[in-house]
């Protein structure tokens, strides 16, 4: 499987990196899966960890750990926003 996975706000900054093309098969095939998929390198990991609860949009749209990655498809993590 082939998906576009993007980096927004500090994951961009300490991964030094806003996309990166993934082309593997991950199971299952959605955002929890594809999230342990790139967690299996240590660098991911950390991060993702120090991020804390991270969102995700596939496609654009607002996703939670179930939702289906398909082929092809665009997925963005960014961390919780706060402020007011």
């Amino acid at each position: 499987m082939k998906v576009k996975v993007r980096f927004f706000a500090s994951l961009k900054e300490q991964l030094g990196q806003d996309s990166m093309d993934v082309e593997a098969d991950f199971s299952p095939a959605t955002v929890a899966g594809l999230r342990a998929h790139l967690c299996s390198d240590p660098a991911f990991a950390k991060v993702f960890e120090q991020a804390g609860r991270l969102r995700a949009a596939v496609n654009q749209d607002m996703a939670d750990d179930n939702t289906p990655v398909p082929e092809l498809a665009e997925v963005a993590f960014f961390p919780p926003v706060t402020g007011g």
